[in-house]
Parts: C-alpha cells; structure tokens; sequence
C-alpha cells in the first residue's frame, strides 16, 4: 500500500507522530511517502515525495485546514484521504491522533469507507476575455473587499439567471461539506454531504431581503462587482488561496469534475460528529425542570 503524508508543523505532537508513523507504517506493508515540507521531521532520511505516485491513500497530520490543503494537491487524482486529527474541532478530520495505530491497522485490513464530497471550481474571467483558474475548494469560494473591512456591492446571477445585487461584506459559495464551515458561521444552513446541492450565503448582508440560497449543484454562480472599477476585491478559496479580483473581472464558480475521496474509519457517522464537534442539540447545562 503506497501511503503519502502531509502535515503542519504548527502542532508540536506532529514529529512525534511522524516517528510512530516511520515504524509502524512499513510493519504493516506501507510503503511511505511524503511532502517536502515535513523532510526535517522524519527519522534518518525522509520518504521521496509522492508527486506522480500513484496513492492508496494520503494521511493528514493537523487540523481541517490541513486536510483541505492536502486535497488541493491531490486535485483531480481521486486519492482518498484520511485526517488524523491535532486539532481543536477537527469536522474533517476523523480519527484521534491516539487512535492513529488503529486506523492504520483498517486501512490494511480494508476495514474503512470512502465518501465521495462534492469540490469547487472556480475560474476568474477577465475583461479581456481571458480566464484564469484557481486551485480546488472543497469547503467554499468567498468574494469579498480586502484592505479596509466595509460593505461591497456585487452582482449574482445563477444558472444564466440574475438573482440580484447584494450589498454585503461579501458572498460564500459553499458545498454541503463547507457548509459547517465559514458559511455556517455567517448564517447559512448545515446541508448534509451527499446532497447535490450548493449553498449561496451573503456576509453580513445590509439588507433583511436577503438570505441564504441552496441550489442545485450542476448549476454554475456568476459574482461580480457591480461597479467595474471597485478595487481591492479577492477571491478566497477554502480560505487560504486568495487572489485578486481586476477591474471589470468576474468570478464563475461550479463543481470540479470529480469529488474529493474521504476515508472513515470505525461506526461513526455525520449526525455523530455534529453532536461531538459541534456540541449540536446539547443540552448538559440546562437543569431539569
């Protein structure tokens, strides 16, 4: 089983993990591989890298943000991936960094499930014409005003049809998976992965008028500025991709041609994690009455 590695340095249990992982991986058969970037962590000389190899299987050491980092280098590849878990929430990331033994023990065994999660793709369209393609989101894609935080006016327009201007901080197109995510937060409803659908939620909107729209996902969202010339306006994807938007350019957002792959290991399901991660219908301090 070829098995590639990426992580974050940020989280001090990592090097002890990747010394576990160094061990126990090839007891079990696995053959290692890892990015560049974990090189200093690895016991005697580190694995080679795994560009051009074709995975089993990509284990990510860290947090969600890791995780979707480590699906944007995979883009396109359908490698699964499996998130051992080092930080606080870990939505995406389902197993304990205690219960990374065990987890590799059912990759061997082949006791795990894959869940194919819908991806975006975004593409910034010039005024000259010319587009330029942005990496993968698999959480979300936000338009918004960068430099001084206030309100920008931009245009939507979903499947060819106008839904309207929005005067917001800005607009969060988000899949199912993303949806617990930044969308989440600024209002927008949890939809289950597994539903074909996109979600469409203004930022801070300054109007009552306006809410979260869910869509269907084979249907592609146009945003740009309403005035041509707004400067200082980017494009985020899953929040650490950002690139500026030019003047009179517009963004077309739609879903990547193929899913990200997530291994699940063990009983746990989605309602599960949102109960566990998300303290969901949590009643502990309420007393009866």
């Amino acid at each position: 089983m070829k098995v590639g590695v990426c992580g974050n340095h940020e989280y001090a249990e990592i090097e002890g993990l990747i010394e576990q992982l160094a061990v126990l991986g090839p007891e079990r058969g696995m053959q290692l591989f890892s990015e560049p970037l974990l090189a200093d962590l690895w016991p005697g000389t580190p694995p080679p890298g795994f560009d051009g190899v074709d995975l089993d299987v990509l284990l990510s050491f860290g947090g969600d943000g890791t995780l979707l980092r480590g699906a944007r280098m995979l883009e396109g590849r359908g490698v699964p991936i499996l998130g051992i878990n080092l930080g606080k929430v870990g939505f995406l990331t389902s197993v304990s960094r205690n219960a990374m033994p065990a987890a590799l023990d059912a990759l061997v065994d082949g006791r795990y499930i894959t869940e194919p999660r819908q991806a975006l793709k975004a593409v910034i369209q010039d005024a000259d014409g010319t587009s330029v393609p942005l990496d993968l989101a698999l959480n979300d894609v936000v338009v918004h005003k960068g430099g001084v935080a206030r309100v920008i006016r931009l245009d939507v327009e979903v499947q060819g049809e106008s839904v309207g201007p929005y005067s917001a901080d800005g607009i969060i197109v988000a899949t199912p998976t993303g949806s617990t995510a930044y969308s989440l937060s600024a209002g927008g409803p949890i939809v289950v992965p597994g539903v074909h659908a996109l979600i469409l939620t203004p930022i801070c909107a300054h109007t009552l008028a306006v809410r979260p729209l869910v869509f269907p996902g084979a249907w592609d969202v146009v945003i740009q500025p309403v005035d041509p010339e707004e400067d200082e306006v980017i494009v985020s994807v899953d929040g650490q991709v950002v690139t500026a938007l030019r003047a009179g350019s517009r963004v077309r957002v739609r879903l990547a041609e193929a899913p990200v792959m997530l291994v699940r290991v063990g009983p746990e399901g989605y309602f599960q994690r949102m109960r566990q991660k998300l303290h969901w219908g949590d009643l502990t301090d309420r007393s009866p009455i």
